[in-house]
């Protein structure tokens, strides 16, 4: 009975897909220093396993590894400008066509539904006129997107990429999702140092910059070592040892499941949810 039931939904995202309007190109639809940059990116990405120590999105070789930055724009996130929030949590998205199968579809669709399920955030699909808006795309390059809202009527619209391969698993989804609404990495929180412990030379040193911390606020619900938006142990390890180490013994980082309860609750106060507002339909 399930089966059917994927099968008829899937049937009629393809349906509701072919009669949404296609935006415009973003304008901010990611910048490399060169093309070699952005094929190294690509190929370590392409390589990665599930079995892997570390997360995708920490090899883009982008700041602390798959965020783009914008240009000329305040880059601050969304947990300290509120104008990098999207208004009424609605953000307008759209997933180009031509790059993703049935099954990456339905899995992108799982990680867009966790957000309806458990938050009041809702991805809507595009309508023309939009000027802030999000297209999904799954170019080469790694996975990866803009923090917060960026796009604006003088900028129309704003990329996130999920490669293929190796990015379209729903836990990264999740995660490049979260940067589009306005959250950067847990391990750069300003508090951090209460709970973890960064092991400096243990990392690749052109890379430890992106270990540094941020002004962040963290709305009274603390530091989250199961957030979908923390580090692996061995993010960006020049010699397979540890390079972040929680100060609980018990505590594991790194998971790359899906929102954890902390998530949920600083998205919910970043933008003043009050309650559910039920299933999300495509």
């Amino acid at each position: 009975m399930r089966v059917w039931v994927l099968i008829l939904i899937t049937s009629l995202l393809a349906i509701g897909s072919a009669r949404k309007p296609a935006p415009p190109q973003p304008v901010f639809h990611g910048h490399f220093r060169s093309e070699n940059q952005r094929l190294k990116i690509a190929d370590k990405v392409a390589h990665w396993s599930k079995r892997d120590k570390t997360n995708p999105w920490e090899l883009g070789g982008l700041y602390q590894g798959d965020i783009m930055e914008a240009d000329n724009l305040d880059t601050r996130s969304g947990m300290e400008n509120p104008g990098a929030r999207w208004p009424g949590g609605i953000v307008p998205y759209y997933i180009q066509k031509g790059f993703f199968n049935g099954h990456q579809m339905r899995i992108i669709h799982s990680a867009i539904n966790e957000f309806h399920k458990r938050t009041c955030i809702r991805f809507r699909p595009y309508k023309k006129g939009d000027s802030s808006f999000i297209v999904i795309k799954g170019q080469k390059g790694g996975c990866w997107s803009y923090i917060g809202r960026v796009s604006n009527r003088r900028k129309p619209g704003q990329q996130v990429n999920l490669q293929i391969p190796g990015c379209v698993h729903r836990g990264v989804v999740v995660h490049e999702l979260m940067h589009a609404i306005g959250f950067y990495h847990q391990h750069s929180a300003s508090n951090r140092d209460r709970y973890i412990k960064i092991i400096w030379h243990n990392i690749r040193p052109a890379e430890r910059h992106n270990f540094d911390k941020r002004r962040t606020t963290n709305f009274n619900v603390g530091y989250d070592y199961n957030s979908i938006m923390h580090y692996s142990a061995f993010a960006m390890s020049k010699n397979k040892q540890p390079t972040i180490v929680p100060n609980d013994k018990r505590a594991k980082i790194g998971q790359r499941q899906g929102l954890s309860r902390k998530d949920v609750m600083k998205i919910s106060r970043m933008y003043g949810c009050k309650k559910r507002r039920g299933r999300a339909s495509y």
